[in-house]
């Protein structure tokens, strides 16, 4: 029965029930209404009921959403349509169950509350600190040992027991990190240290401005004699405890910080003095990669900072420098040597035991439950040892495997993933190393990446100054002498980007056979990155004439 029917008959059979008294213009608007929803396209639809007869039922377009009984309409798909929707670029990402329980561990920022196997070294540097609880100087300490040995981590755990055992007894002791890799200048390292402790200063200060003002409302509100509520404290009278105010906060006006640059050097350096004196205290300056600086520039750092003591009347200065070069101290003032290396410790490598029972450690805390195959972490640890004993190195290669596994939606962590992990970092290794060359390196190094693209494989030390002059002359960039050009050949060996091999010829003499250690493709993009190198590939039809001819 179609709509116009169905609407006579209801019109021309007597009246019911009150549905039936309704205005035809208000079923219209309805039956209008629900088309317009678009919901389903028409007002009434089919079903059958428990005796088999065909009804016509009235279906509300905002019920329909809910209606499963529909023949016309498929619900599920639309609901499902709709969750797809609204699933976001993670979703799908978020849906594995994670690997990790904290992943922070394995990460070198992080300082374990345990060391493995660094007992000796750590009870070293206690013995040599615990001065500075009894308020003396302690001698200045020179840590060595190669990148990933728990030099720094060992360090930072020491400073941390040492400033927690100072609060517990109330010994003004603290520690003051620096990393001259980054801070790799006198005036950095002295603004640094310089803002640190006038903001130390201030926040003493201010704590001290808030003690000294609650102590006159006490004074003023009390009833007892001014004298008597003052007794047990350093002051008489109201107006000593003002005049204190007025100084303390005249000094903080006096306290300005240091900017990055701008400054003259000496002027920093008063600032530093005046900042650390200020109040009574042993500070520990731990200067991390202290190679770093004195290679940038100079010892005169060192030397300022390990004459101080004799001038300093309230605070007194310890150094602790880290270093990764045994031999960087060769390169001091002999005053600055004998001063600075008051104490040596040293840090060997790790070996393959070693470097497990550290990850096992780290493991059981970064990971989930049977997160790992039995046989990752001695692979980690074998890998690791390979790069003298780096125990960074070792978590770098764990944490990395975890990642993969993790981003692959793997239940555990296997030894294909760490076998892809140490591809991977060695890959990365690779870009940052040829990434900060300097630019004759990097045109050397394409001269060997050009020779070997077409085919010519152990190419000498000729060959390749041949190329490179024509890439430079290209780029009108300045020509190097041959022998400056092998200098540079034996600086990417050592880096382990080529492999040079001097071979005897006879009496032809002796030369230098040059393969490249690294992926093609990937280096020769790193080079091309470089915006100084950014017309090299318009020279290379110019200089494959070469291979041409």
């Amino acid at each position: 029965m179609d709509e116009t029917t169905d609407n006579t008959t209801k019109n021309n059979s007597p009246p019911t029930d009150s549905s039936t008294d309704e205005d035809p213009a208000e079923d219209q608007n309805r039956s209008n209404s629900t088309r317009n929803k678009g919901v389903v396209s028409d007002s009434r639809n089919k079903k059958t009921d428990r005796e088999g007869n065909n009804q016509t039922v009235e279906i509300d377009a905002a019920e329909t959403g809910r209606d499963r009984s529909s023949p016309r309409f498929d619900f599920d798909n639309v609901l499902n349509e709709g969750e797809n929707e609204n699933k976001g670029l993670f979703d799908d990402l978020l849906a594995g169950e994670p690997i990790f329980e904290n992943k922070e561990v394995l990460r070198p920022s992080y300082t374990p509350h345990e060391l493995p196997h660094r007992t000796d070294q750590i009870n070293q540097m206690a013995t040599i600190l615990v001065s500075a609880l009894r308020g003396e100087t302690p001698s200045n300490i020179l840590i060595y040992g190669k990148t990933g040995t728990g030099k720094t981590a060992s360090a930072k755990f020491v400073s941390q027991e040492l400033e927690s055992t100072s609060q517990k007894y109330d010994v003004p002791c603290e520690v003051q990190y620096i990393n001259c890799e980054v801070t790799d200048t006198q005036y950095r390292v002295l603004a640094q240290l310089a803002n640190k402790f006038i903001e130390k200063n201030k926040n003493a200060i201010d704590n001290r401005l808030s003690e000294l003002k609650s102590l006159i409302e006490q004074v003023t509100e009390t009833d007892i004699d001014v004298e008597t509520s003052l007794s047990e404290t350093q002051f008489t009278t109201v107006s000593g405890i003002e005049s204190r105010i007025e100084e303390l906060e005249s000094d903080t006006a006096e306290m300005e910080p240091v900017p990055m640059t701008g400054w003259p050097t000496d002027r920093v350096y008063t600032t530093f003095f005046e900042a650390v004196d200020y109040s009574e205290r042993v500070v520990v300056i731990m200067l991390d990669e202290i190679d770093k600086l004195v290679e940038k520039s100079g010892d005169d750092t060192l030397y300022n900072l390990s004459r101080m003591n004799s001038e300093l009347k309230n605070s007194r200065i310890s150094i602790m420098g880290i270093s990764n070069d045994l031999k960087f101290t060769d390169f001091l003032d002999p005053r600055v040597k004998s001063s600075l290396g008051e104490e040596e410790i040293v840090f060997p490598p790790y070996d393959a035991t070693q470097l497990r029972d550290i990850l096992q450690h780290r493991a059981d805390v970064a990971f989930k439950n049977d997160a790992l195959t039995s046989d990752v972490i001695p692979l980690c640890a074998a890998f690791a040892a390979q790069e003298h004993g780096d125990a960074r190195r070792a978590l770098d290669l764990l944490r990395t495997a975890g990642e993969l596994a993790e981003r692959g939606q793997a239940d555990t962590v296997t030894e294909a993933h760490v076998r892809q992990a140490q591809d991977k970092i060695e890959l990365d290794r690779v870009v940052e190393v040829v990434r900060t060359l300097p630019t004759q390196s990097k045109i050397v190094l394409f001269s060997i990446i050009l020779l070997e693209k077409n085919g010519v494989h152990n190419v000498n030390t000729g060959e390749v100054f041949n190329i490179y002059k024509r890439i430079c002359n290209e780029l009108e960039a300045d020509v190097l002498t041959q022998r400056r050009v092998t200098d540079l050949i034996s600086e990417l060996d050592m880096l382990g980007i080529v492999n040079a091999v001097v071979v005897s010829k006879g009496r032809y003499g002796r030369t230098k056979e040059i393969s490249l250690s690294v992926p093609i493709d990937e280096t020769e993009a790193v080079l091309l990155s470089d915006s100084r190198l950014g017309d090299i590939e318009t020279v290379q039809p110019f200089v494959q004439a070469r291979f041409d001819n």
